[in-house]
């Protein structure tokens, strides 16, 4: 296993983590919480035995069951091997009591007596404001002299302005996480944002490298030019290889769903090198991406300007995630991010087509028309 300086921190990471977001199932769905204990189990130690030593993980992963079977995974002086990171779930937080209790909870689900890098979960603008108001900064420093916590972290979801306000409003962040791969370097934080953490000594975790599995399983065309330079790889191993040749990447997140996946990840990882991206490489990340740029896709650029909907739907997220499913051809993901984070009473179904936001899309979008199909293909 190859291992990378965590930012200013005085211990090497292993340059692939296990992301525990979706693990096996019994049931087969990606969000269930029934999941394969003994699959998930002997994945896990494996990743451990071959020198994984960071471990990912959030309360809301597998509807909660997640930190649990994790937890029951670690027992047989697993724990003692890796750092474990889990997530303080913002999207029910808005007070400094809820921080402290949620943080309990998950305590006594993982059965540790603390957590090594605790991340507030998903950021944005909104969540950084209840943070602020809240002073749950402050609350996070006491978990940590508490010995509840080892390091004060946070993963994101928003724009760059935003990445940017967050980090230059903490002075004492460890490690970010946030979204990156070849086709979202500008996208949220993006390169700008990596950069940024990095040049602050901040640790950077690396989530959906191979967004969500859509860029290891791409069409037929893409299969295709990787012949045509008769590229001996996988497309996972070129996205993967793309990440970690990036030195400002403390470690990258791979959320496997199967012991092969492992393996061949953990394989990937061994290779990787700083810089080891040859210009043949670059060239057909080059062509990949000039591909994806001209499918069909929804000219959202997550201004929010048609905000607010008087029926309360996120417009913009449900919009960004409908269009990545016309892009990639990969419903999977987008069918449990939606039954994840848009509540039944916020579902695009409650459209009533007032169309008072297309008149504030600066894009033209025609919004109610889109509302129906997002609905028919993602509503359960």
């Amino acid at each position: 296993m190859q291992y990378r300086k965590l930012g200013s921190l005085d211990w090497k990471v292993s340059a692939l983590g296990f992301g525990c977001m979706r693990l096996p199932t019994i049931d087969g769905g990606p969000a269930s919480s029934n999941i394969d204990e003994k699959q998930a189990t002997a994945m896990i130690r494996y990743a451990i035995d071959n020198g994984v030593n960071y471990v990912d993980t959030a309360y809301t992963y597998h509807m909660g069951a997640s930190e649990i079977v994790l937890g029951k995974i670690l027992k047989d002086g697993y724990r003692d091997k890796v750092k474990i990171a889990t997530k303080s779930p913002m999207m029910h937080i808005t007070t400094a009591a809820e921080y402290t209790r949620y943080l309990d909870e998950q305590l006594k689900k993982l059965d540790v007596e603390h957590i090594d890098f605790y991340l507030f979960h998903g950021l944005n603008k909104s969540r950084w404001d209840i943070m602020q108001k809240e002073n749950l900064l402050y609350q996070a420093e006491q978990a940590r002299k508490a010995g509840k916590i080892s390091y004060i972290c946070f993963s994101f979801h928003d724009t760059y302005e935003v990445f940017e306000q967050i980090i230059n409003g903490y002075d004492q962040w460890t490690l970010c996480q946030i979204q990156y791969n070849y086709m979202d370097t500008a996208f949220q934080a993006g390169l700008k944002g990596l950069k940024l953490a990095a040049s602050k000594g901040i640790g950077v975790s690396i989530m959906e490298p191979l967004r969500g599995g859509k860029l290891a399983n791409p069409p037929k065309q893409i299969y295709q030019m990787m012949d045509d330079i008769n590229y001996a790889y996988s497309p996972a191993n070129l996205g993967l290889q793309w990440v970690l040749s990036q030195p400002e990447v403390s470690v990258m997140l791979s959320g496997m769903s199967s012991l092969q996946q492992v393996k061949e990840n953990i394989l990937s990882a061994n290779k990787s090198a700083i810089g080891n991206f040859s210009d043949q490489e670059k060239k057909l990340i080059g062509k990949i991406k000039e591909f994806y740029d001209q499918r069909p896709n929804i000219p959202c650029t997550g201004c929010s300007y048609c905000k607010p909907c008087q029926m309360d739907i996120d417009i913009p997220y449900v919009l960004k995630l409908y269009s990545q499913c016309l892009t990639y051809d990969y419903y999977e993901d987008a069918l449990r991010l939606y039954s994840m984070f848009v509540p039944p009473e916020k579902q695009t179904n409650r459209c009533i087509g007032c169309r008072i936001c297309e008149s504030r899309c600066p894009q033209g979008i025609k919004i109610s028309e889109w509302m129906p199909q997002i609905h028919q293909k993602l509503g359960r």
